[in-house]
C-alpha cells in the first residue's frame, strides 16, 4: 500500500501554481484558477509517472519488442484502474478508452439501433454532448427541473412510466456543470430498468468529485454505461471513458474502423476482433491512459472523505460570502447549509453587469480565471434566467448575424482540490470592488465574440510561451 496524500500538502504539487498573470496596471499576480469545471490543471505526481513512462514509450498490442510489451502491460494496468474507480465488473463489462466525454457518448448512440417509435429520456439540465447525440436517433423527451434547477423526479417518474414499452435509455448527468446539482442515478437507474431501459450518467462532472459506485449488473441500481474524461480530473492529456455492457458493443459494428479492430481482412469480409480493441480503433493516446491510471491512484492515496469534505468546505465559506452580497446572484442553491447533493460549481452574475464584462474585469485585474456564458447547457440557462421566448427569440437572431452583444449567461466558479479560502477572498474582494465600480479599465465589447477588453491593453503571449 502506497502512503496516503495529505490534502493539506497536495497545493504544493500543483504544477503551475507559482505563474503569474499579467495585469492591466502593468503588475503580475499569481494566477487563481476556479475554471476548474472546464479543465483542470495537473500535479507532479501525474507529471512524474507520465515522464518516466516516457522513457519506456513504444506502441501498445501486437509488438514483441521489450518496450512495447513494457507498454502495453502499463496501458491494461490503467485500465483495470479505471475499472476499479468506478466498481464495474471487467467479466461482463469492458473500459473504453476515448479522447474525451463528448466522444463517448457519441460512439454509444452509434451503438444503439432505434426503432421509430422508441424513446430517450434525458433531461433540461444537461450539457450539449448529452443532449444533440441523441436527437438524430430518436424520439428525445427531457425530464424537467424543480424552480431551483434541481431534477423533477416526480416528472421523471412520470415519463418513465408514461414510455413504458417504448423507453430504451436514460441519459443523464451524474452532476450540474451549472448549478452543480448531484443527481440520484441509482435510484434513476432502478426506475429505468423496471421499464426494461437502460441508463447512461455523463460523469464528467461527477468523476473529479464523487466516487462511483457502478454496481453489480444484476442490481437495480446498475449504472449501465458511464462516461467521463481525465482532462476534468487532473490529468490533461486527452483520454476519456466509456463504460458498458460487452454484448451490447458485440451486437453492432464498431463506430471508427482501422487497425487494432479487425482480427482478419479479406478483399470480401471484415472479421472483428474483441473488446476492448475493437471499439479502440489505430494507436490510442496512451501517454493519456498512463496519465489516467496515475491521477486514480493519485486520488486514491488521498481518498474521497477528504476530497469531499474539503469541497464542501470551500462551497459553504463561497456561498457565506456571496449571502453577504445583494448584488449577487446565485443560481441553483445558495444554501451554505445544503451541501450534500450539490458540487463546488457555482453560477451567478452581479446586478446590473454583463456577464462577459464581469469575467473580463476578474481576469485583467485580479487575475482570477473563471468562465461565463451557458457553458454548454443553453436550455438549461435559459430557463435558469427566466429569459421569455421573445427575449430568446431576439437573442437567437442577433447570434445568426453574428452579434453576440446579448447573449445571456452567468459566470461560473468550480473547485479544485486545490484551491483554498484565501483564493475565494480574492474573488470577493475585486467583485466588491466592481460593485462600487472601482474598477480601472474601459472595458470595449466585441459584437463577434461577445467578450469585454480593456481599451489600451495587450499581452504579448509569446512572453510566456514559444516554441
Amino acid at each position: 500500500m502506497r502512503e496516503p496524500i495529505l490534502l493539506s500538502d497536495i497545493r504544493s504539487q500543483l504544477l503551475g501554481l507559482e505563474e503569474k498573470a499579467p495585469l492591466l496596471d502593468g503588475s503580475r499576480r499569481q494566477y487563481v484558477n476556479f475554471d476548474n469545471g472546464a479543465s483542470t490543471p495537473t500535479f507532479k505526481p501525474v507529471h512524474d509517472q507520465v515522464t518516466r513512462f516516457l522513457r519506456w514509450y513504444a506502441n501498445v498490442h501486437r509488438g514483441t519488442g521489450f518496450k512495447s510489451q513494457l507498454a502495453s502491460h502499463i496501458f491494461e494496468e490503467a485500465r483495470k484502474i479505471t475499472a476499479r474507480f468506478i466498481k464495474i465488473d471487467l467479466e461482463n463489462n469492458t473500459v473504453l478508452f476515448t479522447k474525451n466525454t463528448t466522444e463517448s457518448i457519441n460512439k454509444l448512440a452509434h451503438h444503439f439501433r432505434f426503432c421509430t417509435d422508441e424513446v430517450v429520456l434525458t433531461s433540461m439540465m444537461e450539457h450539449h454532448s448529452n443532449e444533440l447525440p441523441w436527437r438524430n436517433c430518436c424520439c428525445i423527451e427531457h425530464i424537467d427541473v424543480r424552480g431551483d434547477g434541481s431534477i423533477d423526479m416526480n416528472d421523471y417518474k412520470e415519463k418513465v412510466e408514461k414510455y413504458r414499452g417504448r423507453l430504451r435509455l436514460v441519459a443523464v448527468t451524474g452532476a450540474s456543470n451549472v448549478t452543480g446539482f448531484v443527481n440520484p442515478i441509482h435510484e434513476m437507474a432502478s426506475l429505468a430498468h423496471d421499464v426494461g431501459a437502460k441508463i447512461l450518467v455523463d460523469a464528467a462532472q461527477l468523476a473529479p468529485h464523487r466516487p462511483i459506485d457502478v454496481k453489480p449488473d444484476n442490481d437495480p441500481g446498475h449504472l449501465d454505461f458511464v462516461a467521463f474524461a481525465a482532462h476534468k480530473m487532473y490529468a490533461p492529456y486527452g483520454i476519456g471513458v466509456l463504460t458498458g455492457n460487452k454484448k451490447f458493443f458485440l451486437e453492432t459494428d464498431p463506430d471508427l474502423v482501422g487497425g487494432g479492430t479487425v482480427d482478419l481482412v479479406t478483399l470480401e469480409q471484415t472479421y472483428w476482433t474483441d473488446l476492448p480493441d475493437r471499439e479502440e480503433a489505430g494507436t490510442p493516446n496512451i501517454v493519456g491512459v498512463v496519465a489516467l491510471g496515475a491521477v486514480i491512484s493519485m486520488l486514491e492515496r488521498i481518498g474521497w472523505d477528504e476530497v469531499v469534505a474539503h469541497e464542501k468546505r470551500l462551497t459553504r465559506y463561497a456561498l457565506e460570502k456571496f449571502q453577504k452580497m445583494p448584488e449577487v446572484k446565485v443560481y441553483g442553491s445558495a444554501d451554505p447549509n445544503i451541501l450534500d447533493d450539490r458540487l463546488g460549481v457555482i453560477s451567478f452574475n452581479v446586478k446590473g453587469l454583463h456577464h462577459a464584462l464581469v469575467s473580463a474585469i476578474l481576469n485583467y485585474e485580479g487575475g482570477i480565471g473563471v468562465r461565463n456564458g451557458c457553458f454548454c447547457a443553453h436550455p438549461y440557462l435559459i430557463r435558469l434566467l427566466d429569459v421569455s421566448d421573445t427575449e430568446a427569440a431576439k437573442v437567437q437572431g442577433e447570434i445568426l448575424n453574428r452579434d453576440r452583444s446579448h447573449v445571456p449567461g452567468a459566470i461560473r466558479i468550480t473547485f479544485g482540490i486545490y484551491n483554498n479560502e484565501e483564493e475565494i477572498d480574492s474573488l470577493v474582494e475585486m467583485l466588491e470592488k466592481i460593485i462600487r465600480n472601482e474598477y480601472k479599465g474601459n472595458y470595449t465589447l466585441n459584437p463577434d465574440s461577445g467578450a469585454y477588453s480593456p481599451e489600451g491593453f495587450q499581452v504579448n503571449f509569446g512572453d510566456y510561451w514559444s516554441f
